[in-house]
C-alpha cells in the first residue's frame, strides 16, 4: 500500500469514526492438469507482477515459458523460482524485434503464443500534468511496442502456416473515459485486439486480452499479502494477480478454442453501464 492510501485511509477514520476494513481474498485456483501442454509462450513484463504470475500459472500447466522485460536481476529471479527461460527486451525499442522474435523461436523450440503485457502507468493527476514525454512513455511502451511485437510474431507464425495464440492484457480503464495516456492506450489495444482477430481468424490464430480492475502491483501500490481494501469496488478489494493469470491461462488454452476478439474484463461489473447507477 503506498503513503497516500495510508494517509487517506487514516483520515477516513479520524473525521468519520469509520474503520478502515482488513480485506484478504478468497480464491479459488483450478487444479492443474496439463491444460497448456504444447504451448511456447512469450510473455514481455514477465519479471515481476501478472506477468510473473501469469508465467507460474503457465509452468504450472506444463507449457514452456520465456519471459522478456528490461530489468535482466528480476527476469532472472523469476526464471530460476519457476525454471523457465528469460531474454532482455526492451519493449520501445521495435527495431529489436525481429531479432528477439527469431531468438525466442529458437530458444522455446518453436514459439505458438505471445502474452503482451508490458505496460506502464505514470499516474498523472490531472490533465495539465501529462507531458510529451509522459505521453511518449506510456503510448510507446503500452501500445506501440505490443503493436509492433505482435506484428514481428504473426509475421512468424503465419510463415510456418502453424495455429497461434496472442493475448493481450487491457485493462478496466479501456471501456471508460480516461484523461490519460495510460487509459488511451488500452482503449486503443482493445480496438486493435477485435481488429487483428477478425483479421486473422481465417489463419487460426486467436486474439483475445485480459482487462483487470485494480490489481495488487509494483504500479498500484497494494501488496499481495496486505490488505486489500479497494471501497470502490464491489467486492471492496483489490485483485490479485494470480486470480487474473487463471483466465489468461483459460485464453490460452484449447478449451477457449472458439473465442477471438474478446476483452474479459476481470472486476467484477465494476465498469458495465448499468442504467440504475
Amino acid at each position: 500500500m503506498s503513503i497516500k492510501q495510508i494517509i487517506k485511509r487514516g483520515l477516513k477514520y479520524i473525521f468519520t469514526g469509520t474503520p478502515v476494513k482488513d480485506i484478504r481474498a478468497e480464491i479459488t485456483y483450478s487444479e492443474p492438469d496439463s491444460k497448456l501442454k504444447g504451448k511456447k509462450i512469450v510473455i514481455t513484463g514477465g519479471g515481476r507482477g501478472l506477468g510473473a504470475a501469469m508465467a507460474e500459472k503457465f509452468v504450472a500447466e506444463k507449457a514452456e515459458v520465456l519471459i522478456t522485460g528490461r530489468n535482466e536481476e528480476s527476469l532472472k529471479k523469476t526464471a530460476e523460482k519457476l525454471n523457465c527461460k528469460y531474454l532482455v527486451l526492451d519493449i520501445t525499442k521495435p527495431e529489436k524485434f525481429s531479432q528477439f522474435i527469431k531468438q525466442a523461436d529458437e530458444m522455446l523450440g518453436g514459439v505458438n503464443c505471445l502474452v503482451n503485457n508490458a505496460g506502464i502507468s505514470l499516474h498523472e493527476k490531472t490533465f495539465f500534468d501529462v507531458t510529451p514525454e509522459t505521453f511518449d512513455a506510456q503510448i510507446n511502451t503500452n501500445f506501440k511496442g505490443a503493436f509492433f511485437l505482435t506484428q514481428e510474431f504473426i509475421t512468424l507464425v503465419k510463415n510456418k502456416n502453424e495455429k497461434a495464440n496472442i493475448l493481450f492484457t487491457s485493462s478496466e480503464t479501456g471501456d471508460t473515459m480516461d484523461f490519460r495516456p495510460y487509459g488511451f492506450t488500452k482503449a486503443a489495444i482493445n480496438s486493435m485486439i477485435q481488429g487483428l482477430a477478425y483479421l486473422f481468424a481465417k489463419d487460426n490464430i486467436r486474439i483475445n486480452a485480459v482487462a483487470p480492475g485494480i490489481t495488487a502491483s509494483d504500479m498500484t501500490g497494494y501488496k499481495t499479502d496486505g490488505n486489500l481494501y479497494l471501497e470502490i469496488n464491489a467486492t471492496e478489494r483489490v485483485y490479485l494477480p494470480e486470480e487474473v493469470a487463471e483466465t489468461a491461462c483459460f485464453l490460452l488454452s484449447d478449451a477457449s478454442g472458439c473465442i477471438s476478439g474478446q476483452i474479459i474484463v476481470c472486476n467484477n461489473a465494476r465498469t458495465v453501464n448499468v442504467r440504475w447507477k
